[in-house]
């Protein structure tokens, strides 16, 4: 019996064989495939871990604040009569920025510098006064010595005797008192003079000046109000050149700066070479030196407020702006850095594809250091020379062979 079959594999045979045997020859020849073809190995970009020097550079947020920041307040109460400054303005130190009525300080000047007046006025009648006592002490004193021996000779009466021991002794008491009288003038021309001093500085502080240089903050106040020492804040004046940029480090940074400063290695620079970043994005042209550290450290964040003054000419830089501060903290020596793009994280650790002279991938779990620019400092891990996958880690897997392109550092 002569068949004509065509199989799945598109092969077609005429031949006669017994049906079973047809039938077997059939399916074997069926299942008889062409061999399939090897995957090419996939295409990897590379690059190789860098080693050279590189500075640690540190930011952090900043607020800038005046050196100085004077609040200017009213130390005598009365209604408030000029406005002597344009708010927002550079002023002076003792440049007239309010004037309070004068009228009842003036008046209690006077009225002190005349208790003044009779204070002195007393006290040169019990200068007289004591002039005259010390007289008559004198006489009776005279009298005394006078009569004395005409006493004892009976030239005299006893009386008259007596009459003038009493008038030493009345002459004697006269004179404490004059000179008591003395003292009390001098205490009430003391008191009157304190009285005026005290007056003509109430009177002196109701013109209101700048105690520092700087610029002028706005007036809470205005013209015809009120004002007294428990009225608040009238305005506020900072000294802005050189300005001030608060921000905070962690221990262990500060920590770590100063043991490079005592070391003397690079680090320490960012005690006097500070950057700042402004709010745009532009860095600030003048360099900042550090001016202090606060006195103990947060104990609830392990953070240290710092303080670092920044050249202001032109008062270009006003208190309450943000900014970074930078800063360099020291210098890497010989530090091995890949690609920021060839490090993958898993599971909280970093891994990176290292590509061998086969052309293999391992697969390296490492430990990473600081990020400088767009690269990153391998702690641990990699070889400077050594080829990193910085394109394509999706395509591949440990031990599989690449074919990789060496793009060089990006």
């Amino acid at each position: 019996m002569t068949y004509r079959s065509v199989c799945s594999c598109g092969r077609v045979s005429r031949l006669w064989i017994p049906p079973l045997a047809a039938l077997l020859t059939l399916l074997g020849a069926c299942g008889s495939q062409a061999p399939v073809g090897h995957m090419p190995p996939p295409d990897v970009e590379v690059t190789q871990a860098e080693s050279r020097d590189v500075p640690i550079v540190r930011e952090w947020i900043g607020t800038l604040d005046g050196r100085v920041n004077a609040e200017i307040r009213a130390q005598v109460s009365g209604y408030l009569l000029r406005q002597n400054y344009r708010e927002g303005s550079f002023v002076h130190k003792g440049q007239s920025l309010f004037e309070i009525d004068s009228r009842p300080f003036e008046a209690a000047l006077n009225q002190a510098k005349g208790m003044l007046a009779q204070a002195e006025g007393n006290l040169q009648q019990a200068n007289g006064n004591l002039a005259q006592s010390r007289a008559r002490l004198g006489k009776a004193e005279l009298d005394v010595k006078r009569y004395s021996p005409l006493a004892k000779t009976k030239a005299i009466s006893q009386e008259e005797m007596d009459n003038a021991v009493q008038a030493e002794i009345e002459a004697r008491a006269n004179e404490d008192a004059a000179q008591a009288a003395i003292e009390a003038a001098r205490a009430s021309i003391s008191a009157a003079k304190a009285s005026v001093d005290d007056a003509a500085l109430k009177l002196e502080f109701t013109r209101i000046v700048a105690p520092v240089e700087g610029i002028a903050g706005l007036a809470t106040v205005q013209v015809g109000n009120l004002v007294s020492p428990t009225s608040g804040v009238l305005t506020m004046v900072s000294t802005v050149d050189p300005i001030k940029a608060y921000f905070t480090v962690s221990e262990q940074e500060y920590l770590q700066s100063h043991r490079e400063i005592e070391s003397g290695g690079s680090g320490g620079a960012w005690v006097n070479d500070f950057q700042l970043v402004l709010a745009d994005g532009s860095v600030y042209p003048h360099k900042g030196t550090f001016f202090m550290a606060d006195r103990q450290v947060d104990v609830g964040t392990g953070s240290l407020r710092l303080a670092v003054l920044f050249p202001n000419p032109g008062n270009v830089l006003r208190p309450g702006q943000y900014g970074r501060v930078r800063a360099v903290l020291g210098v890497r020596k010989a530090a091995v850095l890949v690609p920021q793009r060839a490090v993958g994280e898993l599971q909280g650790g970093y891994q990176v594809a290292v590509v061998d002279a086969a052309n293999r991938v391992a697969m390296r779990n490492v430990r990473m250091g600081e990020r400088i620019g767009t690269s990153w400092i391998v702690e641990d891990g990699v070889q400077a020379g050594e080829r990193v996958v910085v394109e394509g880690l999706l395509k591949i897997r440990n031990g599989v062979l690449v074919n990789p392109k060496d793009v060089g550092a990006k």
